[in-house]
């Protein structure tokens, strides 16, 4: 693993290459300092020669980056798609130079987010103003080559460390962000764009993330029980969901889990505990990054493999919930328990306005302003 680099400057810009042995690295420094001789130009965002510069070395972030995610795409789920989206136009936006004709940052961030690093737009003419913010990101891309030089590899993962408004990220969404940049220098290693991943050279330290429950703002079972009963209270509206948030709490299951969740996957005895035999997910991710169009889309369960289930021990109160609700709404023709009035999925706009008003009813204002009601 030994490495020789050589480190120059040009217009008070550093810049640094890698090589894998030491005549590689002096014959390149060689080469430069003929160029100094002969008083040839440098270019001063590759650091190199302008007649030396070749393709390879022009390749910039920017291209990379669209390249990565068209890669990425077909394997990923949809929410994970735009994630790694964000995470790109975080870097995207540190990792590009002081271009004339900089478009207005909200603008420069929808077309990076939306056309940039969304292949489902490869086929679609954006609007003149994307248009021309994607084309001045294209102009002012560094190259992926001086990502060998820590102090830029700096500006990105500085970045991921905060929001828009510059304050620190919370620990989750950084690590989220750098695990995407990390993935996307690994393909410029594979593609041969860098000798080696550089970030394996930095001490960076991300933020720990919370491994234990904080029970401030876990409801007891009253105060669950409460809240169902305001939400049966909402009109017919509210019935209709009544099973529906009693699966997130007794269950334990993930929204995106439980707008999927079939009559076969149930077990629902007369007396005593049943049980859930999970099977598929919807999470939902926007009709822009789904395959169908849709703003959900089926798939299997959360870092699990293709086809495996998950079983839950469910209470008697739930199971008696679900029996109910089966019995008085029915379900889809394909045995979705959970239904919109048209027979489609649940929408979270529609299930978290019974969740505000339902929270009004049944905590006090003290309960909402506190941890538990946040």
């Amino acid at each position: 693993g030994v490495r020789f680099r050589v480190r120059w400057a040009v217009d008070g810009r550093e810049h640094c290459k890698s090589f894998k042995a030491r005549p590689l690295a002096d014959g390149f420094l060689d080469g430069l300092k003929d160029a100094v001789r002969d008083r040839r130009p440098f270019n001063p965002r590759t650091g190199l020669p302008e007649a030396e510069t070749t393709g390879d070395e022009l390749v910039t972030w920017y291209q990379h980056a669209r390249t990565y995610t068209e890669a990425k795409w077909p394997n990923l789920a949809p929410v994970s798609r735009r994630s790694v989206a964000e995470a790109l136009v975080t870097v995207t936006i540190a990792l590009s130079a002081k271009e004339p004709g900089a478009p207005e940052p909200k603008v420069l961030r929808q077309a990076l987010f939306a056309w940039a690093f969304n292949p489902a737009t490869r086929d679609t003419s954006p609007p003149e103003k994307i248009a021309d913010a994607l084309g001045w990101a294209e102009r002012a891309a560094l190259p992926v080559a001086e990502l060998e030089d820590t102090a830029t590899v700096r500006l990105a993962l500085g970045a991921c460390a905060k929001t828009l408004a510059g304050k620190a990220a919370a620990g989750s969404t950084q690590r989220r962000k750098r695990s995407v940049f990390y993935n996307a220098l690994g393909y410029a290693v594979e593609q041969g764009h860098l000798a080696a991943n550089p970030v394996d050279r930095i001490q960076w330290t991300t933020p720990a993330v919370a491994a234990s429950v904080d029970r401030r703002v876990v409801v007891s079972p009253a105060q669950a029980r409460n809240l169902l009963a305001a939400v049966r209270a909402l009109s017919e509206r509210g019935q209709h969901l009544e099973a529906f948030f009693a699966c997130l709490y007794y269950a334990a299951l993930r929204p995106s889990e439980a707008v999927m969740l079939r009559e076969g996957d149930l077990y629902l005895p007369r007396k005593g505990w049943g049980r859930i035999v999970l099977a598929a997910s919807a999470s939902r991710a926007g009709t822009a990054w789904t395959d169908d169009g849709t703003a959900r889309q089926e798939r299997g369960l959360k870092h699990r493999a293709d086809n495996e289930t998950r079983t839950i021990p469910i209470p008697p109160e739930l199971v008696r919930l679900l029996r109910a609700h089966i019995k008085k709404y029915g379900t889809t023709p394909d045995g979705r328990v959970f239904q919109t009035a048209r027979g489609g999925l649940l929408q979270d706009s529609g299930y978290n306005e019974v969740w505000t008003q339902a929270r009004k009813q049944a905590l006090t204002p003290a309960q909402q302003r506190s941890p538990l009601g946040r």
